[in-house]
């Protein structure tokens, strides 16, 4: 018994001694577990920290680029656009009404005329000498008349004494009457030699720009012939015929009703720039129903030309004027399926969504309600732009604090 105990003693020593070097190996690895531990962290945040520069870039990008305008108090007008044609108020196609060799043409290409200035002469000497026939003529024939009226005289008195028979009185009267007609005749023709000759003679019958030459000297032209020897345009004032849909025309006809004139202004092709400005001269008396448009005519002074004709210009007619509106540019305003908005930008540069009533408006500019004048409203940038979200106004453009554009 006491060799089983000191046996036990022996073997629980020996078990001591062999677990004492595993309980200093465990601390050992979980120090090198953990040292690795915390420098892997502390190189993975200072690889992914970021610096002021950084943060400053990551500020800046996260602001929207935009171009601002103010919303400003004024007048605008309601307009009815249409597509119009230039049209001349007189158009004349000049003709030869004699016969004849074309002498001269006193005329330049593109001239600006004026009415009975020179433009194409015609050999006169062929209608010289029959004016010279027919006045021999007639100085023949008023001779004669003459001759009887003497003749008469002489009768009437000698018919006063019984000295002949009333038939022969009768017979001298009617003698006068025939070569009183016979003298009218010729003063017919005689007029008619004179118009002739003045024919030869072409003149300009308006003021306008003449076309490009379609004779030369020496060509043969043939009376009343449909041969066009110059075209003739008049410039100065000028018409522009634009058609406008039947349901405008209610409104058109009230004004024209009570008395007022209505503005009417070309523009180019592009419908941006203005050429010229004029008035309703007219409105057809009659609806195509075809189309269901009816056509309007307005006169434009054109001193400068600008309008040539059978050109198609942009016609706006000014129906009425809408007085103190809010505007902002048309731009600005987006739609979605709950209807206009625009971006309004707040002192802090966020952009803020403000949804709006829109009423007249043009291609540049529309009244709305829901803004007041003053605030800056945003015209681009929309594919970026979010409601609360920062901006920053482009180079040149104002601020919430310096509009671009005027306001009041």
């Amino acid at each position: 018994m006491p060799d089983l105990a000191n046996k036990a003693d022996t073997a629980k020593g020996q078990g001591s001694a062999a677990n004492q070097p595993s309980r200093r190996r465990i601390p050992t690895w979980a120090w090198i577990i953990c040292v690795l531990a915390v420098l892997a962290l502390w190189f993975y945040f200072r690889q992914h920290q970021p610096t002021k520069s950084t943060v400053k870039a990551s500020s800046a990008q996260r602001s929207v680029p935009i171009s601002v305008a103010t919303a400003r108090t004024g007048d605008i007008g309601s307009y009815i656009p249409a597509i119009g044609t230039v049209t001349p108020v007189y158009t004349v196609s000049v003709t030869s009404r004699v016969q004849g060799e074309i002498m001269g043409v006193n005329y330049r290409e593109g001239q600006l005329v004026h009415k009975g200035d020179s433009l194409v002469e015609i050999d006169p000497r062929p209608y010289q000498a029959a004016l010279t026939q027919v006045q021999g003529q007639l100085a023949h024939d008023e001779a004669v008349l003459n001759e009887a009226r003497i003749d008469l005289d002489r009768y009437k008195a000698a018919l006063d004494r019984n000295a002949i028979a009333k038939q022969q009185y009768d017979d001298q009267v009617q003698i006068v009457a025939q070569d009183e007609g016979t003298v009218k005749n010729d003063e017919g023709i005689l007029a008619n030699a004179k118009v002739n000759l003045v024919y030869c003679h072409i003149t300009s019958p308006i003021d306008g720009r003449v076309g490009l030459r379609l004779v030369d000297p020496g060509n043969i032209v043939q009376a009343n012939s449909t041969t066009t020897l110059v075209v003739i345009t008049q410039l100065q004032p000028i018409t522009v015929i634009f058609s406008v849909s039947e349901d405008d025309l209610p409104r058109i006809q009230q004004q024209l009703r009570a008395g007022h004139r209505l503005t009417v202004e070309a523009l180019d092709r592009q419908n941006q720039k203005k050429i010229a400005r004029g008035f309703l001269l007219t409105v057809d008396n009659q609806i195509d129903v075809t189309t269901g448009t009816v056509r309007l005519k307005a006169e434009f002074p054109n001193a400068d030309n600008a309008l040539f004709p059978s050109q198609f210009v942009n016609a706006q007619l000014l129906v009425e004027t809408q007085h103190g509106a809010t505007l902002v540019p048309t731009a600005a305003i987006q739609r979605n399926a709950q209807g206009a908005y625009l971006y309004v930008l707040t002192k802090d540069q966020t952009a803020s969504i403000r949804t709006v009533t829109t009423g007249t408006g043009d291609a540049d500019t529309t009244a709305v309600d829901g803004v007041k004048a003053g605030e800056v409203v945003a015209v681009n940038g929309f594919d970026k732009l979010q409601d609360g979200i920062k901006v920053a106004v482009r180079s040149g453009q104002g601020g919430a604090g310096r509009p671009s554009q005027g306001g009041q």
